[in-house]
């Protein structure tokens, strides 16, 4: 069968390519640390706040709206310490605060 007609799964492609299955690993991987950290986040305030990339110690959230990071920055020590309790090597974390358009 040719193989342009074929439908693959996600996981399937990822299987043949190390390049995608890379960036799915660190989806999963920036998924995993925002469930790590959810309680500690205000409910209020979690539909604001998704997973961002992790580079070396430190990991990026990003943030809707500048009241919600603040608030974040506040609760950023916390954070970490949750994070490096559940393994991962973190640092610090960036904050990215994007404005609605």
């Amino acid at each position: 069968m040719n193989r342009r007609l074929q439908s693959l799964t996600l996981q399937q492609a990822a299987d043949g390519s190390p390049t995608l299955a890379g960036l799915l690993a660190r989806a999963r991987d920036a998924s995993d640390r925002l469930k790590a950290i959810e309680e500690l986040i205000p409910a209020e305030l979690r539909r604001s706040v998704k997973a961002g990339p992790a580079e070396g110690d430190v990991w990026c959230l990003l943030v809707q709206g500048s009241a919600a990071a603040a608030k974040l920055r506040q609760l950023m020590p916390r954070l970490v310490t949750r994070l490096k309790s559940r393994g991962w090597d973190v640092a610090s974390i960036r904050l990215k605060v994007q404005t609605r358009q």
